[in-house]
């Protein structure tokens, strides 16, 4: 009932914030129209109707709508001139009359009175006198018309260019080359041609693989970009010779010492697995002043038909994007609340991206989000790559709330690890146990990752799932005396590498069935997934086996005494899930990061590590990139119940 509540509410919040969009045009399209036809006539191009209209690339349909931008910025074009080249042929011998000045000759033979002068150079002292004999120069003449130099030339972009490679290039920054092509799309593909600053060829720069680049973000100085780099203004001085004369710009591109991507992640499993330098920001001093924050969701209330409380109920059950983003906004209005109870200051825009690029296209054209201090959302990939690099421009702080892999760009916050991260973590975890005795088990479809652990846990054993003998396949199990041939007395970590919830069944029955005195058992995963939740997985054996895993949460339990859980019980009369307690638990980050630091890319320098009910925040800075949370939890089953390693 709460999910229905929400819709209606939700409905009402979107009724009343129509599109603004008094800067475009709306186009019904006719039969037989082209897309040619339709830019040609409102004076646009065919690219521009295309970055408001992304539906469009798979044809027009008559009687849709399509949405037409403003005329765009027209670059002027050059102007010319005349340059006249004179080649002296010879002289004319002229008898001075009475009355007769340089000013009249220079008219009569059609030169000027200093070539007159020139040839005779007694005309310097004295005036003309009649019956003077003075030389009059003849010329060949030649007119050619020279055009000036533009201050814009044409570009041709170049495989695997990016704006800022051809910002830098040029010596401007991103946006004013975005100002110079106001119908340039976000990602620029080969053979585009886009305009630049016509220089002289000697004073184009060439991007140098050897090296990487960092784009200067508002108001950030050499202390801070110290900070994130380590480099000093001397430093990059050096590098950057023309920030001698120039200094800091927004936006400027720097060449700075390339590092390697493992460079970034800075102490992996000690930030995992402990809570050194942890922040409780609720604690923290708060800035009064009003934020501004866009929340994002594909809640695609647009099918949702609110006349039948039957099918709106339907919906909510079979529509997966539409539950989940009901389940993470019900957690982000509990930690509104709280927020408001702790003194912020919030103003809150909600988007039903309904999971259409169109839509989010028209959301980012129709409001203005220069004054938003950071955007959580989209969920989707692509939905969530667009409204990053849209926003990039302003340097506004995009917020991944569950995607696992976006575009990395300067202003994103990736929330989630990445998968390689929980990979490692569980990893180095028990490699730092050489007293344990590794065994690794998996199925032919993980066999590759059974190699990897191989290569890490030189010792250990390798057992694999038997195979049908008619067929080949994998049956998915293995026998009993499999598992005696492997184990040792002592300490047994074993890896299990599968999807498959009838194989984790078999090798954990097996496994607790060997535990005995002497012999002390740990079954571990580097992925956790549904099949160690399945049903025909008995908890009773993962706890005694301390099943341990790494995860990008841990789950509360319901006994605890987590306010959070009891807020939202109170309030929606059940417990929250993990998609409520996420929303829940990435705004109370967001806005707490907002309100105690000067934004959120300082905070990430600022609060090396935030936790809260279930999630856990340590952004990093890539070198050129954005921002990335490497806070990943280890956990296991203990006593039926699942708790945080702590040891």
């Amino acid at each position: 009932m709460r999910k229905l509540l929400y819709i209606l509410g939700l409905l009402m919040v979107f009724s009343c914030a129509s599109a603004k969009a008094q800067n475009y045009k709306t186009h019904k399209v006719q039969a037989g129209e082209t897309l040619e036809q339709i830019a040609k006539q409102y004076n646009v191009s065919k690219s521009s109707v295309l970055a408001l209209n992304p539906d469009a690339r798979k044809g027009l349909k008559v009687s849709s709508v399509l949405i037409i931008p403003k005329k765009g910025v027209v670059v002027k074009e050059p102007e010319t001139k005349t340059k006249e080249t004179k080649t002296l042929l010879g002289f004319k011998t002229h008898k001075v009359k009475r009355k007769e000045t340089l000013y009249s000759l220079s008219k009569e033979y059609d030169v000027t009175q200093e070539d007159i002068k020139k040839h005779n150079p007694e005309l310097y002292a004295n005036n003309l006198r009649k019956g003077d004999r003075i030389k009059i120069p003849e010329y060949k003449i030649v007119k050619e018309v020279v055009e000036t130099k533009s201050p814009l030339t044409t570009y041709t972009v170049q495989p695997k260019e990016g704006k800022w490679r051809i910002a830098y290039k040029y010596g401007i920054t991103v946006q004013e080359l975005e100002d110079l092509n106001p119908e340039m799309n976000d990602v620029l593909q080969p053979g585009d041609v886009v305009n630049v600053p016509n220089k002289e060829a000697e004073t184009i720069k060439e991007v140098d693989e050897k090296y990487s680049y960092y784009t200067v973000l508002p108001k950030e100085g050499f202390y801070r970009i110290k900070l994130k780099t380590g480099l000093t203004q001397e430093d990059l001085e050096k590098l950057n010779p023309e920030l001698e004369e120039t200094g800091l710009k927004e936006g400027m591109v720097l060449k700075i010492p390339f590092k390697g991507s493992n460079s970034t992640i800075e102490g992996v499993v000690s930030s995992m697995t402990t809570n050194a330098g942890k922040v409780d920001l609720t604690k923290s001093n708060i800035n009064p002043e009003t934020k501004k924050i866009a929340i994002m969701l594909p809640f695609g209330l647009n099918k949702v038909n609110t006349d039948s409380i039957y099918d709106t109920k339907k919906q909510i059950e079979t529509d997966r994007y539409l539950s989940v983003s009901l389940d993470f906004y019900t957690g982000v209005k509990v930690a509104l609340d709280s927020l408001q109870e702790l003194g912020v200051n919030l103003k809150v825009d909600v988007f039903d991206t309904q999971n259409r690029e169109s839509e989010v296209a028209s959301i980012l054209r129709s409001n203005d989000f220069s004054e938003t201090s950071a955007v959580i959302g989209p969920m989707m990939k692509d939905n969530f790559n667009t409204v990053a690099s849209q926003l990039s421009n302003q340097k506004i702080p995009v917020v991944s709330p569950l995607t696992k892999t976006v575009n990395l760009g300067d202003n994103v916050f990736q929330s989630r690890p990445s998968e390689d991260m929980l990979e490692d973590a569980i990893i180095n975890y028990f490699k730092k146990d050489s007293t344990a005795h590794v065994i690794i088990i998996s199925d032919k479809k993980h066999k590759s990752i059974s190699d990897k652990l191989k290569r890490e846990f030189t010792r250990a054993s390798i057992l694999s799932s038997r195979t049908e003998r008619k067929t080949g396949k994998d049956a998915y199990y293995v026998l009993d005396q499999d598992i005696i041939n492997v184990l040792k007395p002592g300490k047994n970590v074993v890896f299990l590498e599968t999807d498959n919830p009838g194989f984790v069944s078999n090798v954990s029955s097996l496994l607790n069935s060997k535990i005995v005195t002497g012999t002390n058992i740990i079954l571990t995963t580097t992925k956790m997934d549904k099949a160690f939740e399945d049903e025909e997985v008995r908890n009773t054996h993962l706890s005694n086996l301390s099943f341990t895993y790494s995860d990008i949460k841990k789950s509360f339990n319901e006994d605890e005494n987590n306010s959070f859980a009891k807020r939202y019980k109170s309030t929606y009369n059940e417990l929250p899930n993990s998609y409520a307690t996420r929303g829940f638990d990435i705004t109370m980050d967001i806005v707490l990061r907002l309100v105690t630091s000067e934004d959120l890319y300082m905070s990430a320098n600022q609060y090396p590590l935030t936790t809260y009910v279930e999630n856990k925040f340590a952004y990093k800075k890539k070198l050129f990139g954005g921002y990335y949370n490497d806070a990943v939890y280890l956990v296991k089953y203990s006593d039926l119940k699942i708790v945080e390693v702590t040891e």
